[in-house]
């Protein structure tokens, strides 16, 4: 009977492996080279699109696979959920306030992703291009400058990235993605 208290040890690796991937989730979209080469304003709202960006990316990635893979997307989903919540309460957010914020973030997470998955689906950079400039670079009008033209291929540079890597791979915590670097053709 109390084997029902006791974490098992599939639920323990489990977690360690969700941590290490969220992990590197944090650390890629907290690269320097986002707000230095890209354009990306380096504030709470900017750091909070590219951890939007990359938590999207790797749940397209696993969104369409497996049971397992689906099961992984939801448990990064679910980490995400959770940084946000103690972030938002350790800037002081009441209580009271907490859901309602957690909702507008789960909002931004799903409209994101359904930006991101639809402009991924389209040839070519521009649909990409406009989601990038309108998201994370805050651009409202006109076109998408050399900016959102350079992250929208870092974006689909990393999308085909994750589509190759093995389940596997991911599974273990292992995030394959590269170091964030314009192409000399881009700028």
């Amino acid at each position: 009977m109390f084997s029902l208290f006791r974490p098992s040890k599939t639920r323990a690796q489990t977690r360690a492996t969700i941590e290490r991937l969220y992990g590197a989730i944090v650390a890629q979209s907290r690269r320097a080279e986002f707000y230095t080469d890209f354009g990306v304003p380096d504030t709470m709202e900017g750091r909070f699109e590219l951890l939007l960006l990359h938590t999207v990316l790797v749940c397209h990635r696993l969104k369409d696979g497996t049971e397992l893979e689906r099961a992984l997307s939801q448990e990064v989903f679910d980490a995400f959920a959770a940084d946000m919540d103690r972030t938002l309460r350790e800037m002081g957010v009441g209580d009271l306030s907490v859901p309602k914020k957690m909702k507008k973030i789960g909002a931004a997470f799903y409209g994101r992703a359904a930006a991101y998955d639809s402009a991924l689906a389209q040839a070519g950079g521009d649909a990409l291009a406009q989601a990038v400039a309108r998201n994370i670079l805050n651009q409202k009008d006109g076109a998408p400058g050399a900016d959102a033209a350079a992250l929208a291929v870092y974006i689909r540079d990393a999308a085909e990235g994750l589509r190759a890597t093995p389940f596997d791979a991911l599974a273990r915590g292992d995030l394959p993605l590269a170091i964030p670097a314009r192409r000399e053709n881009e700028t």
